[in-house]
C-alpha cells in the first residue's frame, strides 16, 4: 500500500514538473531532453530507494544516492510551487515586449535552478555532519542526562554510526541515558547486532527507552521481547524510581498506538505509584503528548519525533501537527519540555536549519 501511494505521488510530481516546467523552458529541444532525462532518472532512483529500503539488494553508496533522490523530489515540489507563483506574475506582463518577457522568464528559471542546486547541496552537506552535543541547562535536576532520539537504525544508519554515537555519549559520563523513540526503521532481524551496540553505553543509573511511532511499523512485540534481553529498560506505560537521584522516570508508549489499537499510551497507569516527594522525568516520543498530561506536572518531558523539521521549510508543516519542533520550552502548567532534533534522519540524508544532536542536560 505504502509503495503504491509513494509511486503515485512521485510519478504525479515528476509528470507535473515535466509538463509545467521543463516543457515551458525557453531553451533548445536538446537541452529540454537533457533535463527530461535527469528528471526521469531521479524518478527511477525514487523507485530504487524504496526497493533498497525494504531489501538488502543495494549497497550503501548506491542507497545513499537513491535516498538523496527523495530529497531532490521534495525540492522539485518547492520549485514547482514557486514556478507557478512566478507564472501568475508573468501573465500580468502581456503588454510587455516579448523579448523582455522572455528575458524575465529565463532569468527566473535560471535563478530557480541555481537556488535548487544550492539547496540540495547544502542539505546534503549538513546531513553528512556528525551529531553535535547540545548542552541544555536545567536547574531542577542536580544530575546529568543524555538524551538521544530518532536514531532510525537501518539503511544509512549503520553499525559505525551507532558505535561513534556511543563513544560520544560515554565521553559525557552521564548519570542516565534516555532514548525517546524511533530507535529502529527496518525489520529487527536485520539490525539486532547494531541495536546491541547501544549496550556499550555507560550510564551510572541506567538506559531508559520508550517506543516511537516507527517501532509500531516493524513488529513492536518482537522488539519488546528483544529489548528485554539487553541492558536497556523499556518503559511501557510504567515508571521506575531511582532513589539515589530522588527521581521518578515515567515512560509512555506512542500516540500511534491509538490508531493501531496496540500499545496505546496510558499516563494514569504510568504514573500509578510514583514517589510524589521525588522529581519526575517523563519520556514521550511526540511533543504533542503534552496535550494528554491531564493534571500531571512532570518537571521535565523529553520528546523527539520532529527531527527539528529536518529540512527547512518543512518545519512549518511539522508545526501544524506538533506544538513544538525543537529546543527547551516552559509549559503553562510549570513543566518543561525538551524536543530533541534527532540523532539520525528519516528519508533523504539531508538537513537544513536542523542539526543532528545528542542532548546533554545538566
Amino acid at each position: 500500500m505504502f509503495f503504491s501511494i509513494f509511486l503515485l505521488f512521485f510519478f504525479a510530481l515528476h509528470y507535473l514538473f515535466y509538463s509545467r516546467v521543463i516543457k515551458r523552458f525557453l531553451v533548445s529541444e536538446t537541452i529540454k531532453k537533457r533535463f527530461t532525462l535527469l528528471l526521469a532518472l531521479n524518478f527511477i532512483f525514487n523507485i530504487l530507494y524504496v526497493a533498497g529500503r525494504y531489501t538488502d539488494l543495494i549497497n550503501t553508496p548506491l542507497y545513499y544516492l537513491f535516498s538523496l533522490s527523495v530529497g531532490i523530489s521534495f525540492v522539485l515540489l518547492l520549485y514547482l510551487i514557486v514556478h507557478e507563483v512566478l507564472n501568475l506574475f508573468h501573465k500580468t506582463l502581456r503588454n510587455v515586449d516579448m523579448s523582455k518577457r522572455a528575458f524575465i522568464k529565463n532569468s527566473g528559471d535560471a535563478a530557480l535552478i541555481a537556488l535548487s542546486t544550492s539547496y540540495v547541496s547544502a542539505g546534503a552537506y549538513e546531513g553528512m555532519k556528525e551529531p553535535v552535543v547540545n548542552v541544555v541547562e536545567f536547574d531542577r535536576f542536580d544530575f546529568s542526562i543524555v538524551q538521544i532520539s530518532d536514531l532510525h537504525i537501518g539503511g544509512l544508519i549503520d553499525r559505525e554510526f551507532v558505535k561513534a554515537s556511543v563513544t560520544k555519549i560515554n565521553a559525557l559520563e552521564p548519570d542516565i541515558v534516555c532514548i525517546t523513540g524511533d530507535l529502529i526503521d527496518t525489520a529487527l532481524e536485520e539490525i539486532e547486532d547494531i541495536v546491541r551496540e547501544l549496550e556499550n553505553i555507560s550510564a551510572k543509573h541506567g538506559i531508559y527507552y520508550v517506543l516511537g511511532n516507527h517501532e509500531y511499523f516493524h513488529e513492536p512485540l518482537k522488539l519488546i521481547n528483544f529489548i528485554k534481553t539487553t541492558n536497556m529498560t523499556l518503559l511501557l506505560n510504567e515508571h521506575i524510581t531511582i532513589d539515589a537521584l530522588k527521581l521518578n522516570i515515567v515512560g509512555v508508549t506512542d500516540r500511534v498506538g491509538y490508531r493501531m489499537d496496540l500499545l496505546a499510551p496510558d499516563i494514569d497507569k504510568a504514573y500509578r505509584g510514583v514517589n510524589e516527594n521525588y522529581r519526575t522525568l517523563l519520556l514521550a516520543h511526540q511533543p504533542k503528548y503534552i496535550e494528554e498530561l491531564n493534571t500531571y506536572t512532570p518537571d521535565l518531558i523529553l520528546s523527539g519525533h520532529t527531527h527539528g523539521g529536518q529540512i527547512w521549510p518543512f518545519e512549518y508543516l511539522v508545526r501544524l501537527q506538533q506544538p513544538y519542533v525543537k529546543g527547551l520550552h516552559k509549559l503553562a502548567n510549570g513543566s518543561h519540555l525538551y524536543v530533541n532534533s534527532g540523532i539520525g534522519f528519516w528519508g533523504p540524508p539531508m538537513r537544513l536549519d536542523s542539526q543532528a544532536e545528542i542532548a546533554y542536560i545538566v
